[in-house]
């Protein structure tokens, strides 16, 4: 595991309030993780969701992911939890404008303490975005607590692959702010540490080619759309180049990957 102390949850709040957010939908869509729906459907195929079931996506953003859950895998009910205020209001509304707002709510909350029933769904879910939570140890047991028995937590995230340095990472965090990056080997520990039998851990092998596009988007067709939302802002624009670059990098070595997790809740 890799951290950087300075990084909080305010920080966090202010990047997904502000054109940092704008900025990371416009080269990502509103499915704001690695691989996008192609992702989506990999996670839920992996994890064998199921029509008429129910979750929970702890750290859901807009809802882009349950939107996608409910729309085109038969999903019955979803509940969103994310701590960000601006994403819960964009996502409430953008959930009543597609008319999915009677199988999906949204909710401001903590996701390491939900306050949410326990035992109550089939399945917890997440998409890119546990990296952003300083607690990861109370995450997985919220997670877990969450889960019906036999239910399944499903998630990808940002993850430390081998031979990142304590420079690198301390930049990369420090970019992305991330509070910490955790490896395959320490979310599985996790996950078994709170019950749960852990049934696919691997990295997806998307990252690098993702980061690649990303770049390419805002260096060959979305440069300007970019600008406006910064402010035209040439300075900072060669910086999130630069920073792009570097994760580019660290992908193409290996060093950051994105994990994909599938674990059973035991009987």
């Amino acid at each position: 595991m890799k951290s950087l102390s300075s990084v909080n949850l305010a920080d966090v709040q202010a990047v997904y309030s502000g054109p940092e957010g704008r900025l990371w939908e416009l080269i990502m869509g509103q499915q704001v993780h690695i691989g996008g729906m192609q992702s989506s459907h990999d996670l839920a195929d992996k994890a064998g969701i199921q029509p008429g079931t129910s979750g929970i996506d702890l750290c859901c953003c807009s809802g882009a992911g349950m939107r996608f859950l409910v729309r085109l895998r038969g999903v019955k009910r979803m509940q969103g939890v994310d701590a960000t205020p601006a994403v819960i209001q964009l996502g409430q509304q953008r959930c009543k404008e597609e008319g999915l707002d009677d199988k999906i709510e949204l909710l401001l909350a903590d996701a390491t303490a939900t306050g949410l029933p326990a035992g109550a769904v089939d399945f917890v879910w997440g998409e890119d975005a546990w990296c952003y939570v300083a607690d990861k140890p109370k995450l997985i047991s919220e997670a877990a607590r969450l889960v019906a028995k036999g239910g399944t937590i499903a998630f990808t995230d940002w993850i430390e692959g081998e031979g990142l340095t304590e420079a690198e990472a301390r930049r990369y965090l420090g970019f992305m702010k991330f509070p910490s990056v955790l490896s395959r080997g320490d979310y599985c520990d996790l996950l078994r540490k709170n019950g749960c039998e852990v049934v696919i851990a691997q990295d997806t092998g998307r990252f690098a080619p993702c980061l690649d596009l990303y770049a390419n988007m805002l260096t060959m067709q979305l440069g300007g759309d970019a600008l406006r939302i910064i402010g035209y802002d040439m300075a900072m624009m060669a910086a999130l180049a630069g920073e792009m670059a570097f994760m580019g990098q660290l992908a193409q070595a290996g060093k950051i990957a994105q994990g994909l997790f599938v674990a059973r809740k035991r009987d």
